[in-house]
């Protein structure tokens, strides 16, 4: 909330409960899950409302996002240090640290001399299981 009152926007009642609710959250926070909280709290809160507030944790460095399968999901910033490994069969979810993700960004930069933000999204395959005969 100190974050969001230093860049100028105010704290209406809706964006306490949303902050409030970011800050109860442990590990992933999806935006849909997050409206259907907020909205059983608070049933006049619009889902735009939710989803603005969410961009805007983010713009303060509150929150990052990653893309998964099911949609964007968020982290808190001190929680988002890894990469999603997502099996498209099972839909289990595993993480690589940014440790073993920073050879796989050394490669690209190799080969192609592109700086990939790797933290920004998933990458999907079959998990050990799934992968067997």
């Amino acid at each position: 909330m100190t974050r969001l009152r230093e860049h100028g926007l105010r704290m209406t009642p809706q964006r306490r409960a949303i902050v409030s609710e970011v800050m109860r959250a442990q590990g992933h926070i999806s935006p849909a899950q997050m409206a259907r909280t907020i909205q059983g709290e608070m049933p006049g809160v619009n889902a735009s409302t939710i989803y603005r507030t969410l961009t805007l944790l983010e713009e303060v460095g509150v929150l990052q996002h990653s893309h998964l399968e099911s949609g964007a999901e968020y982290h808190k910033t001190e929680e988002a240090q890894h990469v999603h490994l997502t099996c498209s069969r099972c839909g289990r979810d595993d993480a690589l640290s940014l440790r073993e993700a920073d050879k796989l960004g050394s490669l690209i930069h190799a080969h192609h001399g592109f700086v990939a933000d790797l933290t920004h999204f998933a990458i999907t395959g079959l998990c050990a299981d799934c992968a067997e005969p």
